[in-house]
């Protein structure tokens, strides 16, 4: 019993309260949705405090087991997490134009969520297993290849957003391992190559279409570009203290689009104002540096590339999604962590962060 103390006595509380915070808040802005909808089952209000909850139970248990196991296994889980997304693209459920959802009972999962988890264990196993050596291209290639099969798989469901998650989230524990400045231009001239590629065979036309309206959304004001301009109006209406939750025009009169998931950036800007806004940044940027202060502290590179890629995962999210909210990302569908509704994501968020709170309990 007093060693169970001491291990959670050893838990970084300060990112855990962090965490709730956002949940927090998250709960509030869906409560406030919920009062401007035609039923008042409060349904989406209600299902996050579940998921919120067992979130925070699927946290606490990937905390409590020792981050070396999952270096153990970590093949094994990449291999798995590969059959997963073939089987999705096979069997997987069509929702909203992505094939990218497994039906099991009540529930509706979205694995690319969980094939996230499992990328970053196996490129943390691979990076600490061969850092000395990443001045050989061969390195970098391996786990570009590796990065890149599933990357392929939930390209094809289509699913760019998630797609460009698992990419950027690679990029960024490369460039904390440190490569050679000609290995650097061998993949920015490889990745102008790519993006040329997937425009010209790859891109779905509502994709480039998403693209073009990122550098112009007044191409198409009452199409592809509605989002990004409501979402705009909306985060700018809000000014200093916002309207007050359920008082936002653009979210409460439905001109805001996906308000709960994709949009909720947006929300927060127009009921709360810029405090709000400020609180969501300062969160975020409290989170990440907790998160940095354990990679630091790390006895060994597992555990610290095993953080490092939770904080990548989480900044190329927070960025793209705040990025859509803003107009200065295209709009991909990707939730805001730890905010957004919605199951999988939120899950996967929690148990990604109780994988790095492993390691700074064990490094205590």
């Amino acid at each position: 019993m007093r060693n169970f103390f001491l291990k959670w006595r050893n838990l970084d509380w300060l990112l855990f309260f962090a965490i709730i915070i956002l949940l927090v808040l998250s709960t509030s802005v869906l409560y406030s949705l919920s009062l401007n909808t035609d039923t008042t089952n409060f349904l989406i209000f209600k299902k996050q405090i579940i998921v919120a909850l067992s979130g925070l139970v699927l946290f606490f248990g990937a905390a409590s087991v020792n981050y070396n196991f999952w270096s153990t296994y970590s093949k094994l889980i990449f291999i798995f997490f590969v059959l997963v997304l073939v089987s999705v693209l096979l069997f997987g459920t069509n929702v909203k134009g992505t094939t990218g959802w497994i039906i099991l009972g009540p529930l509706t999962v979205q694995p690319v969520e969980f094939a996230k988890i499992a990328l970053i264990i196996w490129l943390a196993r691979y990076f600490s297993e061969n850092a000395p050596e990443f001045h050989y291209f061969k390195h970098i290639l391996i786990s570009g290849l590796m990065t890149l099969i599933f990357v392929a798989l939930v390209a094809l469901q289509p699913d760019l957003g998630s797609a460009l998650v698992l990419l950027g989230t690679w990029i960024i524990v490369l460039l904390f391992t440190g490569i050679k400045k000609k290995h650097l231009i061998w993949l920015l001239s490889a990745f102008v190559l790519f993006s040329v590629v997937a425009w010209l065979f790859i891109l779905q036309p509502y994709q480039q279409s998403r693209i073009l309206i990122f550098f112009d959304p007044g191409r198409d004001p009452q199409g592809e570009g509605y989002n990004v301009i409501q979402s705009m109006v909306a985060v700018g209406s809000g000014q200093w203290f916002g309207r007050g939750l359920a008082l936002g025009s653009q979210s409460s009169l439905r001109f805001l689009p996906e308000p709960g998931t994709d949009f909720i950036f947006a929300v927060i800007g127009e009921e709360l104002g810029l405090v709000g806004v400020t609180l969501v940044l300062a969160l975020f940027t409290f989170i990440f540096y907790r998160l940095f202060l354990t990679m630091r502290k790390s006895q060994d590179d597992f555990g610290a590339y095993l953080v490092l890629g939770t904080a990548a995962m989480l900044l190329v999210q927070t960025f793209i999604n705040i990025g859509m909210n803003m107009g200065i990302s295209p709009v991909t569908g990707i939730p805001l962590p730890l905010v957004s509704a919605g199951g999988s994501s939120l899950w996967a968020v929690l148990i990604t962060l109780g994988l790095a709170q492993s390691v700074h309990i064990r490094n205590k």
